[in-house]
């Protein structure tokens, strides 16, 4: 039997001024005339994780059973200096990394959403989210947390909120105060339309920094959505925190959490 195309993908190569290189991307497309319908944008970090996980397969399968609205998504492919593309782009951490991070902000800015938006013809998205994996949910974050008014949505599977300017080794180290993430939120500004995702695996990682037998990954999420709702977001409404059990730091759990993911920020019955 002959199954209609919901999805078709398209792969683009753009040079990158502020990057000073090519940078490959992955634009997945719901099957219609993407100027009829409002739409959303999903950028992603780690694009070429989403070719591991057959992304197109997991969008066909929400579009078939109905359960989301028309999203264009767009998977940026990382660079062999992901660590330091990837990051926090105002404070570099303790060892230095994170050091093209603002660059690489510069680039999805101003040359990767102008990018989209000619090439597709939108001039306005109903919504823009961004999402990431392990470090590249981090840079996600980062990036929606200092551009409220470019996105509204950020999604951070396994994200590296441990992501610190002092050595944890070091005998004045203190998480409370030492994580980058965390202290951007503190110092920041609450804007309440913007809302989070976050996913870890109860086997993300072993280590436990502060011996509290929470690993850190469950640590450091917890304990960030800690810092947003003391900002004034509330979880349910602003916050969604999926725990998968036996979930690893792996593309296959990232996988099984996404489609969550996308229900919960594009669910027909959430609109």
């Amino acid at each position: 039997m002959n199954r209609s195309i919901t999805v078709s993908t398209e792969a683009y190569l753009l040079t990158s001024i502020h990057l000073a290189r090519d940078v490959k991307i992955d634009c997945y497309l719901p099957n219609f005339n993407l100027t009829l319908k409002p739409i959303s944008l999903l950028l992603i970090n780690d694009g070429q994780d989403l070719r591991t996980m057959k992304f197109e397969e997991i969008l066909d399968r929400q579009y078939r059973s109905g359960a989301i609205q028309p999203i264009l998504c767009v998977g940026i492919h990382c660079s062999a200096d992901r660590k330091n593309e990837y990051g926090t782009a105002k404070v570099l951490d303790y060892k230095g990394r994170g050091a093209k991070a603002a660059r690489y902000q510069r680039f999805i800015l101003e040359e990767l959403l102008p990018f989209i938006r000619k090439q597709y013809a939108i001039t306005s998205f109903s919504q823009k989210a961004y999402a990431g994996f392990s470090l590249g949910g981090l840079s996600a974050l980062d990036i929606v947390w200092n551009n409220p008014d470019e996105f509204s949505l950020a999604a951070v599977f396994s994200g590296s909120l441990w992501w610190r300017d002092k050595d944890q080794d070091d005998a004045d180290f203190n998480e409370d105060t030492d994580r980058i993430m965390h202290r951007q939120v503190r110092e920041g500004k609450y804007h309440p339309w913007v809302k989070f995702f976050f996913q870890v695996g109860t086997l993300d990682e072993t280590a436990d920094r502060n011996n509290n037998g929470i690993i850190d990954a469950i640590d450091d999420t917890q304990s960030f959505i800690s810092e947003l709702t003391k900002k004034g977001y509330q979880e349910q409404r602003d916050i969604r925190y999926l725990e998968l059990k036996d979930g690893r730091h792996d593309v296959p759990t990232w996988a099984r959490a996404f489609p969550a993911f996308l229900v919960w920020a594009w669910g027909k019955q959430m609109n």
